[in-house]
């Protein structure tokens, strides 16, 4: 035992002759050799094969059509928030109208999307760990272990669909990477500039998100700016700090150039917040209970045992007790068949690993004020701050490159912080983790629990046939049904007739190419229009044709309620002409349209 502890211990001035900056010998570390090369193009590769194959078993026909249907809205010119409401910043929408001009209407191009955004997500974090690691051999192992659990949660596993919160959560991803890459002194300038403008992008993905990133990220750079003025070192921080206002400036100047900056605010900060904003006690409950005590209570005896052992028998022992809580959610799959109680487990280590992250950054910071001392910070608020949309079951599907990072930060950081051995501690805890990690996310990206408000597993498994939608499959009638619809619409409803959709869960406009006119999207998040505004598009002259989905593939039964009351209430405005397998097609006669127009 006397000789493994003296071939593995670090003493401390070894420990303590980590650069000062995070990145000053970021390049020695690297090795010249094709493992590192192979090892993230695995990661790259392995993720984007989850998203494919996501996509290839399942749809949430509700979040696909308000992402694509929107973006395709805006392919055609109509611009958000003055031409139609929406609650969302632009620049998810605003990607996928590009995708849209530049290669059509394809389905599988947004799938295409999807993968390549998330296994880029996956190489960033690894990437991000290995900056965060303390000089040692084996480095380029570790990050590898501590990232693999993204091969199962990267940013569109768990959702396959192009959505707003892997959006951001990539956008944030990159803006970290850029400033510890170019916050060195020997640096560009204009990239700087550049790296500072991509602080302000995540505020335009989501806003709730961008902004709280965006605040405490610059809250960082003024602090290293400050510090470095008063040292008189050079460093990048500041030119990055002026580059984020700077990119700030020019979002709202186009904003207000295109849609109108009261526009924007309007729907995406007041409506936003009325519809989602939740109560600080709401943003505390997660913060509570006992799982969380003995979380913690974990992490502490491990941390104890590192600092009084300091040999390789006592760190494999630490290591272990410090990972006895990201076991469990996997030793759980063995008592429990529910995979809601299973799904709970694996996202009840959020709250633990924000407080532990938090503690070991405060305790980093007396030591010395560096990017990877705040770096946990940013992430602490960023994290808070996506909670704010469906608090933690709900909101972190996207989020988990950011746990990924705060592990590396906090735990892998332990035998610095203590300046205690740290090898054995080290490689014990990531290949614990890795392992668990892996087989718990496994089962929750299997099970699909987080998307149980759709009904995916009904019936057999169906893929399109329209050209337009080629790569959506899902189980269930819902595609079958939905192409009867689009082969009547083309055969019967002249292309220049506006035409309502009840309620707007199918990809209609895009499949069809019709220009979207109306739009009665019902949806605690997304829903522009109360019940008596939309009551009002029966008196509109243009509206001539009404779809109603009998039965909807979302399975909430106030949105149902709320539609089927408000269907009963166009119908006498209308004549219904056709019953498909799962929509009534109802016509406004020609009587009627002629009255309602002599009486405007």
């Amino acid at each position: 035992m006397r000789t493994l502890t003296g071939q593995y211990v670090e003493t401390s001035s070894v420990l303590r002759a980590k650069s000062e900056e995070d990145t000053t010998g970021l390049d020695a570390r690297l090795n010249p050799s094709v493992a590192p090369f192979i090892a993230g193009l695995f990661v790259f590769i392995a993720t984007a094969i989850v998203v494919v194959w996501q996509n290839s078993r399942l749809a949430v026909l509700f979040d696909v059509s308000y992402v694509l249907e929107n973006a395709y809205r805006m392919s055609l010119g109509q611009i958000p928030y003055r031409d139609f409401p929406l609650p969302h910043a632009p620049l998810t929408f605003l990607i996928q109208a590009v995708l849209i001009k530049i290669a059509g209407m394809v389905y599988w191009h947004h799938i295409a999307y999807c993968a390549l955004i998330s296994g880029g997500g996956t190489v960033l974090t690894w990437r991000m760990v290995l900056n965060s690691l303390p000089p040692m051999s084996y480095a380029h192992l570790i990050a590898f272990l501590i990232s693999l659990p993204l091969i199962a949660l990267g940013i569109y596993c768990v959702f396959p669909h192009p959505f707003y919160d892997p959006d951001c959560t990539f956008a944030v991803l990159l803006s970290l990477f850029l400033i510890q890459h170019f916050a060195r002194p020997d640096s560009s300038l204009l990239g700087r500039v550049l790296t500072g403008f991509s602080v302000a992008v995540p505020i335009f993905i989501k806003q709730n998100v961008g902004l709280v990133f965006f605040a405490v990220t610059c809250g960082a750079l003024l602090s290293l700016s400050i510090r470095d003025a008063t040292q008189k070192r050079q460093s990048g921080y500041g030119t990055i700090l002026i580059g984020a206002l700077a990119g700030l400036l020019v979002g709202a100047l186009l904003i207000e150039a295109t849609a109108g900056l009261g526009n924007y605010l309007h729907w995406t900060i007041g409506y936003a917040a009325s519809k989602r904003m939740p109560t600080f006690t709401d943003m505390l409950e997660i913060y509570q209970g006992q799982r969380l005590a003995i979380s913690l209570c974990c992490f502490m005896l491990g941390a104890f045992v590192l600092w009084w052992g300091r040999t390789a028998a006592w760190a494999v022992v630490s290591a272990m007790i410090v990972v006895a809580p990201f076991s469990w959610p996997s030793f759980y799959l063995l008592l429990d068949t529910d995979p809601s109680e299973r799904a709970d487990r694996l996202l009840n280590l959020w709250p633990p690993l924000l407080i532990t992250s938090l503690v070991v950054a405060v305790l980093g910071l007396r030591s010395k004020l560096r990017f990877s001392s705040l770096l946990p910070l940013i992430l602490f608020g960023t994290v808070n701050a996506a909670f704010m949309s469906q608090q933690l079951w709900g909101s972190t599907y996207g989020l988990w490159p950011f746990f990924i990072l705060l592990v590396a930060g906090s735990f892998v950081s332990f035998p610095v912080l203590f300046k205690v051995p740290s090898s054995w501690f080290i490689l014990t805890f990531s290949l614990l983790f890795s392992i668990s990690m892996l087989i718990a996310g496994g089962s929750y990206v299997w099970s699909h629990e987080r998307l149980d408000y759709a009904k995916l597993s009904e019936g057999k498994l169906a893929q399109a046939t329209v050209p337009q939608l080629r790569g959506l499959a899902t189980r269930g009638r819902w595609i079958r049904d939905f192409e009867e619809l689009t082969a009547y619409v083309e055969r019967k409803i002249p292309r220049e007739d506006a035409i309502l959709m009840l309620p707007d869960e199918d990809l209609f406009y895009y499949a069809t190419g019709r220009e979207p006119r109306f739009r009665a999207q019902f949806d605690t998040t997304t829903d522009a229009y109360s019940f008596e505004e939309a009551l009002k598009l029966k008196g509109n002259p243009e509206l001539r044709w009404l779809i109603v989905k009998r039965e909807r593939q979302l399975d909430d039964n106030d949105i149902n309620s709320a539609l089927r009351r408000l269907a009963k209430q166009l119908e006498p405005k209308f004549t219904r002409v056709k019953r498909l397998r799962n929509y009534d097609v109802y016509r406004r006669p020609s009587d009627i349209l002629a009255a309602v127009a002599h009486r405007r």
